[in-house]
């Protein structure tokens, strides 16, 4: 839905994602996908928290690029973003495995693996944090 990169979808361009067509099918002009998801909890973002429902469209347009709409308004691709980042189920979110993943973590050294287990959870960064000397308690000693 949100995803901006042709290369993630495995395309020349973001135009390859249209249908092309077949020997039985002529080609497309455009590609759609729509999602519902029920709001009825209001957890939206405030712009978007007007229904139960919330219908986000993405279309892409053969040489024209990409629409966003959420229950038929006309949005930013940021809007659909940040609408899915509190979710944890945007583009680039921990909780999708692109394709090579699997191989790539079981084959990972320790370190690159506890930093992957660490970004899925949420909390990467924090083992940096804590480890780096403190700067508020004193002007470090030369080593």
């Amino acid at each position: 839905m949100g995803e901006t990169s042709h290369k993630s979808l495995r395309a020349a361009d973001m135009d390859a994602v249209i249908f092309a067509g077949s020997g039985n099918r002529p080609s497309r002009n455009h590609a759609e996908v729509v999602m519902t998801i029920d709001n009825s909890d209001r957890s939206a973002p405030s712009a978007m928290n007007d229904r139960e429902t919330l219908e986000i469209s993405r279309r892409i347009e053969r040489e024209a690029g990409s629409v966003y709409r959420v229950n038929g308004r006309d949005v930013r691709a940021r809007d659909v973003q940040i609408l899915f980042a509190d979710a944890a189920t945007g583009a680039r979110s921990p909780a999708l495995v692109h394709q090579g993943k699997i191989g790539e973590i079981i084959q990972a050294k320790p370190e690159q693996r506890r930093r992957v287990l660490e970004d899925a959870a949420g909390v990467a960064g924090l083992h940096a944090a804590a480890t780096r000397p403190n700067s508020a308690s004193g002007p470090r000693k030369p080593t």
